[in-house]
């Protein structure tokens, strides 16, 4: 069933929390923007608490300095490959199978650095909403060629009167 009020043309694709405010930057855009960006950090927080329960545990059970080592080392540098991943991915698109399967080989790593994503994700709303400018150019492109088919084909092109040759 289609809604026979909706505009012709591309329709801007929905950002997760933000919607399509982000288009015109109406309907609560800027305490969304604040919201996100509070509820990551305080996402991040909670789960570098987690850590640290963790992180006691190993102490507890007197595991080595060596283990120790190790497994903050290994959250330090999963974070900081989630958070290069995370930022870099708010800019392109993945572009077919190879990056599905890239994508496949870095999901446990993303999930052990989840803290560096949630503060990558905090960061981006400081400036828009995560993948806002990718979405926009996106958008932008497919107005543009939806206006230039629109006005270069006006009327049936069948229905036009042959010249004839004199």
């Amino acid at each position: 069933m289609s809604d026979e009020h909706e505009a012709a043309g591309p329709q801007p694709e929905p950002i997760r929390f933000f919607g399509t405010t982000w288009v015109n930057h109406d309907g609560g855009y800027a305490l969304r923007r604040v919201g996100a960006g509070l509820g990551a950090l305080v996402a991040a927080a909670a789960g570098a608490f987690v850590l640290r329960f963790g992180y006691e545990g190993l102490a507890v059970a007197e595991v080595g300095s060596l283990v120790n080592m190790l497994v903050v080392v290994a959250f330090a540098v999963c974070s900081a490959l989630a958070f290069r991943r995370t930022w870099e991915r708010f800019g392109s698109r993945s572009a077919g199978p190879a990056d599905a399967a890239a994508e496949r080989s870095t999901q446990s790593m993303m999930m052990i650095g989840f803290i560096g994503s949630l503060l990558a994700y905090a960061l981006r709303t400081l400036t828009e909403a995560p993948g806002e400018k990718l979405r926009r150019e996106e958008y932008e492109e497919a107005a543009a060629r939806y206006e230039r088919r629109r006005t270069t084909r006006t009327g049936n092109p069948a229905a036009r009167k042959k010249k004839r040759k004199s």
